[in-house]
């Protein structure tokens, strides 16, 4: 990127603001709705996910997420030293959408906090796990194919996080983000099994790392010589 670091850095918190804020806000406005209430979820996260994508994405990046950001250094996108400073401003941000989803509706359904349902850790952390690799999957597509005509491919990392949240949303209320997950919680006060959502994700993510490096060489193998 050739932004400077303070800009992106700006775009980093605004952007994970907008995804917390809408994704997490919709959490709590659809409470009470009972039949198709996960799809409705899934249009909302995709949309949470998509439109600071598209807006940052030429700025930042558009990380929006500190396992994302993880993700880019272990695959040599980004300095080591780029680390901080990016998670610094995505947990900010966190903290300000989810700040503003409690200013609207109150303190109320752990303003979206991701929770285990039933206390089944193993079963969250393997889901976690799952769906984080997906996300980085296609983030690491999207580095590696670029936007592509009309910039389409910007939608694939919110097509998972939308995926994530219609199939696994009833088991772990699908984070696949630290930040995501802070935030509400600490708001909230609701901490029930918070570890969780900080060690499957960023495992998840180097290994999705590891896993797309190897496919690179493997296809740098087979090409014509």
């Amino acid at each position: 990127m050739s932004d400077p670091l303070a800009k992106r850095l700006l775009a980093e918190a605004v952007g994970t603001a907008l995804l917390v804020g809408i994704g997490t806000g919709a959490i709590v406005a659809t409470s009470s709705v009972v039949g198709g209430r996960y799809f409705l979820l899934a249009v909302a996260w995709f949309l949470a996910v998509t439109i600071p994508v598209a807006l940052f994405a030429s700025i930042s990046g558009a990380h929006l997420n500190p396992v994302v950001t993880l993700a880019l250094v272990a695959d040599r996108r980004l300095p080591t030293s780029e680390i901080a400073p990016h998670v610094a401003a995505q947990v900010a941000g966190a903290f300000l959408g989810s700040a503003t989803v409690l200013a609207m509706f109150g303190n109320s359904h752990g303003l979206g906090a991701t929770v285990p349902s039933g206390g089944d850790v193993p079963r969250a952390l393997l889901l976690e796990f799952a769906f984080t690799f997906l996300l980085l999957a296609s983030v690491l597509a999207l580095v590696r194919f670029g936007a592509g005509r009309v910039r389409w491919r910007l939608t694939w990392p919110g097509l998972a996080v939308a995926a994530s949240t219609y199939l696994i949303g009833p088991w772990t209320g699908s984070s696949l983000n630290p930040a995501r997950t802070l935030a509400p919680a600490v708001l909230s006060g609701v901490y029930t099994d918070l570890w969780v959502y900080f060690v499957a994700p960023p495992v998840a993510a180097l290994v999705a790392v590891g896993f797309v490096r190897w496919w690179d060489r493997r296809r740098a193998r087979e090409q014509p010589k």
